[in-house]
């Protein structure tokens, strides 16, 4: 063991007076999580709209100003033709148009059902089903609480109950995704350079032929990048706690654990393309590149898993982040136990395994063998 810890105090050296790596390990994680966590939103705010009032009665009146009350909308133009509301579109001046027909004040009275007409600029069409989702809610909650007054007649209706993200923030769904993805493509990507280093430098039969074993090279090289790693993770978690307002529901327990095995996870991966490639720059394509889009697109970071074709859900039960994420989610912002998030625990002890055991493997405890 002491041969262990010796090599491990000369890798913590080595990277501590790389001021590079430093960068790479802290500087780029924090910069990326406050880029990601501001520039990653999907909540619609100040949006733009052409109102067409074909009535002009008071509950007309009413209705503009209840959207022009709230924090999603604003009044942009008053329009006298339905091609007006176009030219806004097409002047990226309003997202949204709402025609309100003749005698909507008095249809509203009479408990008939006004007919608004709700148009969206559909040339961003996630965009456009955010706007008219927010619109619709914001006109019938008005409908109906008027017609209660007027009428005096009590309305059932339901009422729908938002639980563990009631303001429907979308940083709860993005910093668990963000912090999955960083702490993935940092950890790998500094450890594939590790091997690859010494094979390019030719420092690496020196080691081969030094009286370490090859699990004192993989985890003296693994162990000081954990520590970093961890650090980070811990780094990352209170940005998001403090800055984004990440709510911590769980165990904190569970939640350094996870760190610790994610770390883990990403340190093997980096280890296992650095056992394979030959030199850093091919080391360094393969741990950006290779697992960049990967982790993007199959983590459930962004796009639904469930609404992707059933090959690509098989494929992405290989991606680590995927597991991560859904462990995060459970523990800060569900407040789930060990109970319910053992499943991708499992998962990535497994995935950490094979990869570590399969770097091992690949690195010759001497040469000529």
């Amino acid at each position: 063991m002491k041969q262990y810890f010796a090599f491990v105090k000369k890798e913590f050296r080595h990277i501590l007076r790389d001021k590079r790596t430093l960068l790479i390990l802290f500087g780029m994680p924090v910069a990326q999580i406050l880029i990601f966590g501001f520039a990653l939103n999907n909540e619609v705010e100040n949006a733009g709209v052409a109102i067409y009032d074909m009535s002009g009665d008071y509950e007309s009146v009413l209705l503009q100003t209840r959207l022009e009350n709230s924090e999603q909308f604003y009044i942009e133009r008053e329009c006298q033709t339905t091609e007006c509301i176009e030219e806004a579109f097409r002047q990226s001046k309003a997202r949204l148009g709402i025609i309100l027909p003749q005698n909507f004040g008095s249809d509203l009275l009479n408990g008939a059902k006004p007919a608004i007409k709700i148009v969206s600029d559909a040339s961003d069409p996630n965009q456009a089903q955010v706007l008219t989702s927010y619109a619709t809610a914001i006109i019938l909650t008005h409908v109906k609480g008027r017609a209660t007054v007027v009428q005096d007649v009590p309305i059932v209706s339901a009422i729908p109950r938002m639980i563990f993200n009631p303001e429907l923030k979308a940083v709860y769904m993005f910093v668990p995704g963000v912090m999955g993805l960083i702490l993935l493509l940092v950890g790998a990507m500094m450890t594939s350079l590790t091997i690859a280093r010494e094979k390019e430098l030719g420092t690496m039969e020196l080691l081969l032929v030094s009286p370490l074993y090859s699990w004192h090279i993989i985890f003296g090289k693994v162990t000081p990048y954990w520590l970093l790693s961890f650090f980070n993770a811990m780094v990352i978690v209170s940005l998001g706690i403090l800055v984004f307002d990440m709510p911590m529901n769980g165990s904190v327990v569970l939640l350094i654990g996870s760190c610790l095995l994610f770390s883990l996870t990403a340190l093997a991966l980096g280890i296992f393309i650095s056992s394979k490639a030959n030199s850093q720059m091919t080391a360094m394509f393969v741990s950006m590149m290779g697992l960049l889009l990967p982790t993007i697109l199959l983590s459930g970071f962004i796009f639904p898993i469930e609404n992707m074709p059933l090959p690509l859900q098989i494929v992405s039960n290989i991606i680590p982040a995927k597991w991560f994420i859904m462990i995060i989610t459970g523990l800060m912002i569900k407040g789930s136990g060990m109970n319910v998030i053992w499943k991708p625990v499992a998962v990535l002890v497994l995935i950490t395994l094979v990869l570590g055991v399969a770097a091992v493997k690949n690195v010759k405890p001497r040469l000529g063998e």
